[in-house]
């Protein structure tokens, strides 16, 4: 059996708050106070404090001196920023996917990919599970390419695309064909080492992910 570090109590807490942003539970902008979330969880300030830093860290919360942490906002234009920037980190990654995969990875790769895919077609599509899959797809793909800083970077992104999908939920569950043709075709150009595919496979869905979830966050 692998040994697994617990988390940390500031772990727990950050993971607790991450999941009621990302869902909508906590809306943008609202504050969030240290203290009456301390006597709620029964926790120590100290604990809060850290939490909300990682928090910060995955783009979820804003933390302005003298005014404490709120509910980072989710427009169309900050929606936009957050793609631009995340769909080159997944460029990168995929050139160096395509540089570094070995043949004996490619059942490890193709078995995510079909899980994901496999959510994404389901009849009655569970958006927590497809966004859980197709992240699933991702870390798989960090692993084989072994960058401790890309890894880094796109890990920190997670949360804050993953609440992108759920305030535009309606959306995106329509979209699910497209999403589930973008991860057929991009294995395929990755096992081919074709990066020009590769990257304008991504260049394509991200700019139409973009586009759905700015609609969505426009209307709303």
């Amino acid at each position: 059996m692998d040994f697994k570090v617990p988390n940390t109590l500031a772990e727990q807490i950050a993971n607790y708050l991450a999941e009621r942003i990302m869902t909508g539970q906590i809306q943008p902008g609202k504050r969030i106070q240290e203290a009456t979330l301390a006597t709620e969880l029964k926790v120590s300030r100290a604990s809060v404090k850290e939490a909300l830093y990682t928090l910060e860290r995955w783009h979820l919360v804003e933390i302005t001196p003298r005014k404490g942490a709120s509910a980072s906002k989710l427009d169309a234009e900050h929606a936009s920023e957050l793609y631009d920037v995340y769909m080159h980190l997944l460029m990168m990654l995929a050139a160096k996917l395509c540089e570094r995969w070995q043949e004996s990875d490619r059942d490890r790769v193709m078995a995510v990919v079909s899980q994901a895919v496999k959510q994404m077609q389901a009849p009655s599509a569970d958006i927590t599970a497809v966004v859980e899959a197709s992240f699933d797809v991702m870390e798989a793909c960090c692993e084989l390419v072994g960058n401790a800083y890309l890894t880094e970077a796109l890990s920190n992104f997670k949360p804050a695309v993953s609440r992108a999908y759920y305030l535009s939920a309606d959306r995106y569950r329509h979209g699910l064909t497209q999403t589930s043709q973008f991860f057929t075709r991009l294995p395929q150009a990755v096992l081919a080492r074709d990066v020009e595919k590769a990257q304008a496979l991504i260049r394509e869905f991200a700019e139409h992910q973009k586009e759905m979830i700015q609609r969505a966050l426009s209307s709303s």
